[in-house]
């Protein structure tokens, strides 16, 4: 049985005063197209910003809501509802949405990517 580790590391997108309470931005970040959603002071969502059911670069074009007590992102094109925390999909089970962890430094948001 062999073991495959895989570093992360933690990488700066943005100051936290450049994106607008419920409305995502998308980043690239490492070669990568990341939507940043700030759904609430201090609470920074990041997700791939290729829908998961098209592969179309718009989630960052979604629309910002909730579920509950769960923030959400609706896919602009189909309206598929994920959860910003976890990525499940409300609305069909067997797409998932990526997400990423993030977390805010000296007023700068970070995201954490795997190397």
């Amino acid at each position: 049985m062999s073991l495959t580790l895989t570093e992360t590391t933690w990488v700066r997108v943005c100051s936290l005063d450049e994106l607008e309470p419920c409305w995502g931005e998308v980043a690239l970040v490492a070669g990568r197209q990341i939507a940043m959603v700030l759904v609430a002071p201090g609470e920074v969502y990041a997700v791939d910003h290729h829908d998961p059911k098209t592969g179309a670069p718009v989630m960052a074009r979604g629309i910002v809501g909730s579920r509950g007590d769960r923030p959400t992102l609706a896919s602009p094109l189909h309206k598929q509802v994920y959860d910003l925390g976890t990525g499940e999909c409300f609305t069909d089970p067997a797409l998932v949405l990526r997400t990423y962890r993030t977390r805010i430094v000296g007023g700068a948001i970070e995201v954490e990517l795997d190397l």
